[in-house]
């Protein structure tokens, strides 16, 4: 269980401390919700928009419909539309099937990088020549 000033903290950012925070280990408690506090709900560099998208990308390629669930909420707060939340699935799921097909075929990392680098070139050449 958390500490008291994490506990503290929680019931102010969540009205109520959830059940499952019971489910944490006493030396990991407050450290976790620390991360939580300061890398999910923190001000950073990425948008509590953006976060909760990638929070959902992430959920959904790992299967979690607790996850899903949590920030599917969290994204309906920062009016994400259903549209894009729909898209943001989409490109999870093409990430993972992507890097289940890399794998399976063993695609040489360095050569797979030199690829990457090619391809990127070329297309800031063609957005370049577009912006002309």
């Amino acid at each position: 269980m958390v500490s008291d000033n994490a506990q503290n903290e929680i019931e102010q950012y969540f009205g109520q401390v959830p059940s499952w925070m019971e489910t944490l280990a006493e030396p990991a408690a407050d450290h976790s919700w620390g991360v939580v506090r300061d890398l999910e709900f923190g001000e950073t560099e990425l948008t509590q928009r953006e976060k909760e998208l990638i929070g959902i990308g992430a959920a959904t390629a790992m299967n979690c419909p607790y996850c899903i669930h949590f920030h599917t909420e969290g994204a309906k707060m920062e009016d994400v539309t259903d549209e894009e939340l729909r898209e943001a699935t989409n490109v999870a799921a093409n990430v993972q099937y992507f890097s289940t097909i890399l794998h399976g075929a063993e695609v040489d990392y360095e050569e797979f990088v030199d690829e990457t680098t090619e391809i990127v070139d070329h297309m800031e050449t063609q957005q370049a020549a577009a912006d002309d």
